[in-house]
């Protein structure tokens, strides 16, 4: 993981773990702990700009690009958020999360991530991997029998993970879907009734069947259902606990009304049944631009946050590097030429983060359609680092 001095205690949790069937990072976390050689890597808190090392000028004309627009109605609702090393410089929140009734976005409410929830996926899959529940390089038909189909026997795990499965980008679900069901079963019906756009490993192409399918991997090797699973292993080890992943069990009195298109005509609002029956993996996150923030702090310290380490260095090497045959994805992020990664989500978020500057920024909208000047926010966030 982070230093060669560490490796012997991780080789000693890891054989901990399989003798009593403890998870190995929950073993490696106390070892680490206990040891001392886990000196802690930033966590989030709050920063005056100047200590991280921005012009203040600078970062309110960035908040102000969103200030005009949700006062003359073009964005319903923002929370933008920027940090450098752990320092919070930026946390801020305009317009209202229920327009209607006059209720104010506030830096806590509660955001539905949609696809940005693909990255806290892969995250899962990742520790899984370390922990030797799964391989990266396996057929997915060794934990889904049903996908020893013709064709469908050479995607493997990674393959799911990096969008180059061949699995076309949808539908979400098949019809009939119900709440019953869960995703193991809905994944079966996948590779029962679709026909694959390429063949796996040949081609990037963008899916949310491809990640639902993934999800069923998950549920099938933990025998957990897959809110469980990221509850456990990423959201109470992160401290994210507003972050969930089913519209039903969030608190209605902080989550924000989705507004749909360029008049913001009102979609779905809290109390509405959810979106679709089940915990998906494609997307459904709950969360909040804090919350999002803690992770993305983990992937940018190399896996761990304070004392808590998730994934080794080795892992997120990987997940930042780009694994598709074409394109420019790797684990459940987007990754650009200069090393920076990101990605949105349908419902109108967007996430960033970029090494070099060790930087993250975010601008969390329940707005789709809606004017939303996310590259010039991060042109001037960026240029706003004045050392």
């Amino acid at each position: 993981m982070s230093t060669s001095n560490s490796r012997p205690i991780e080789m000693a949790a890891r054989t901990l773990a399989a003798r009593f069937g403890i998870p190995a990072i929950l073993v490696l976390a106390l070892a680490l702990g206990v040891s001392g050689c886990a000196s802690g890597t930033p966590t989030l808190a709050q920063a005056a700009p100047e200590s991280a090392g921005f012009d203040r000028e600078m970062l309110e004309a960035a908040v102000d690009l969103y200030r005009e627009r949700v006062e003359d109605g073009r964005l319903r609702s923002v929370v933008l958020l920027v940090a450098r090393r752990g320092q919070v410089v930026l946390h801020e929140a305009l317009g209202w999360r229920d327009y209607e009734s006059q209720l104010a976005m506030e830096p806590n409410s509660l955001i539905r991530m949609a696809s940005n929830t693909k990255a806290v996926i892969t995250t899962a899959a990742l520790i899984l991997a370390e922990e030797g529940a799964l391989s990266l390089d396996d057929p997915v038909h060794r934990y889904l029998p049903a996908f020893e189909r013709e064709g469908f026997d050479e995607i493997t795990v990674a393959q799911l993970m990096s969008n180059s499965s061949g699995m076309p980008r949808g539908p979400i679900f098949l019809p009939g879907a119900n709440a019953e069901s869960n995703l193991v079963r809905e994944s079966e019906r996948f590779a029962e009734s679709v026909e694959l756009a390429s063949r796996p490993g040949t081609a990037y192409g963008y899916s949310n069947a491809g990640f639902n399918i993934l999800g069923g991997v998950i549920e099938a090797v933990t025998g957990q259902n897959l809110e469980e699973v990221l509850r456990e292993r990423i959201y109470e080890p992160l401290d994210m606990l507003d972050s969930s992943n089913f519209e039903s069990t969030t608190d209605n009195g902080r989550m924000a009304v989705v507004y749909r298109g360029a008049e913001g005509r009102r979609g779905w609002s809290p109390g509405d049944p959810p979106s679709f029956p089940i915990v998906r993996a494609s997307g459904g996150m709950i969360s909040t631009a804090w919350d999002y923030a803690a992770f993305m702090q983990m992937w940018l310290n190399g896996g761990s946050y304070g004392k808590v380490r998730l994934l080794s260095e080795e892992s997120v090497a990987l997940g930042l590097s780009v694994q598709s045959a074409t394109g420019n994805y790797g684990y459940g992020w987007m990754i650009r030429s200069n090393g920076s990664f990101d990605h949105g989500g349908s419902d109108g978020t967007f996430a960033w983060a970029d090494p070099d500057r060790e930087l993250i920024g975010i601008v969390f909208t329940q707005h789709p359609g809606g004017d939303n000047p996310s590259s010039e926010f991060r042109e001037l966030i960026e240029r706003a680092i004045s050392h």
